[in-house]
């Protein structure tokens, strides 16, 4: 998992509350169990026509936004059912940071598991960051995770709160499997140990 540390990206205003995982990506593209590639259908109903093509006035579809990497959008996002692709479909996409008043449990959750910071604001905060994106042409946003801070031109800094150790795994690039190897080790010796006392367990 590649670490987040600081992040100057594109954001894309997205006002939109109760976008559920069937929106984010639809059931028909959950039959892979691997993550590229989703990030084509992401947002799938919403970004094309039946025949394919765009649909021109959809905001990814859209420059600068087609290489947003920040996604800024309404409450409860990442609502509906549990599936883990919606944030590979986001990461495969290049979104690496999604700022709302509130996310879904589960989702929110896997943003973490997945290299994705998702990022908690006050409804006013978040209305402040919707209007400056849609009125003017200061599209970059630098989201600092270490000084726990997003940054715009000429605006003042917002601050956000995380918990320190999902922090800290994201500052290293560390999924669930990563902190376990941490302890390889202690791991191998305790396997090794083992071995030599029941060796019948590994016959």
């Amino acid at each position: 998992m590649n670490p987040f540390t600081t992040l100057t990206a594109v954001a894309a205003p997205f006002p939109e509350n109760n976008i559920d995982t069937d929106i984010i990506i639809p059931k028909q593209f959950l039959r892979t169990i691997t993550r590229a590639g989703l990030g084509k259908s992401l947002f799938f109903d919403r970004r094309y026509h039946a025949d394919g093509s765009d649909k021109k006035d959809f905001i990814l579809n859209r420059e600068p936004f087609r290489h947003a990497q920040i996604l800024v959008t309404g409450e409860n996002f990442g609502c509906g059912s549990s599936r883990e692709h919606a944030p590979w479909a986001l990461l495969d996409f290049g979104i690496r940071c999604v700022i709302a008043p509130s996310f879904a449990d589960i989702f929110y959750n896997n943003c973490f598991k997945n290299g994705i910071l998702p990022i908690r604001l006050p409804q006013a905060d978040v209305d402040a960051l919707l209007g400056d994106l849609q009125k003017d042409e200061l599209w970059n946003i630098t989201v600092d995770l270490g000084k726990q801070t997003i940054n715009r031109s000429n605006r003042p800094t917002i601050p956000f709160d995380i918990d320190p150790l999902r922090k800290e795994l994201l500052l290293g690039g560390l999924d669930d499997i990563g902190v376990t190897l941490q302890h390889a080790k202690e791991i191998d010796a305790y396997e090794d140990n083992l071995r030599a006392q029941r060796p019948w367990l590994f016959a």
